[in-house]
């Protein structure tokens, strides 16, 4: 198992984005798909009124699409912070976006050292592209 402590979180004085990328993805497979990391990763899932228009059927597959998601280049993760992705679900676009947010802001600030997940709530919000 990786270790996910704060001392690892910053390489010299930058964000250890390898380590924040392997954080986001555990958590959107935990969130998504409910495959269990081994730790704790704090966060909420979000899915807007657009994707709950589909039915349960198309918000299973939107989030097993998400939660699936693996394709990260330079082109489509050009900070290495797996923080966004696109997928097609039944021939629609549905965009995923990860914010990390300090914990116990009530979601107004920025987390101050993403890494740390004791100090960083995630949050994982499954939209139609049209509502981006």
């Amino acid at each position: 198992m990786p270790n996910y402590s704060a001392t690892t979180a910053y390489a010299g004085s930058k964000p250890n984005t390898s380590l924040i990328a392997a954080q986001n993805d555990s958590f959107r497979k935990l969130a998504c798909l409910g495959t269990e990391p081994g730790y704790t990763i704090p966060g909420r899932l979000v899915v807007t009124p657009s994707i709950i228009e589909g039915g349960e059927g198309y918000v299973r597959s939107a989030l097993e699409a998400v939660g699936s998601m693996d394709d990260f280049e330079p082109e489509n993760d050009p900070d290495g912070l797996h923080d966004f992705g696109t997928v097609d679900v039944r021939g629609k676009k549905v965009f995923w976006k990860l914010d990390l947010y300090e914990a116990g802001t009530e979601f107004r600030y920025g987390a101050e050292d993403p890494a740390n997940t004791d100090t960083t709530m995630r949050v994982l919000t499954v939209m139609m592209a049209r509502d981006w």
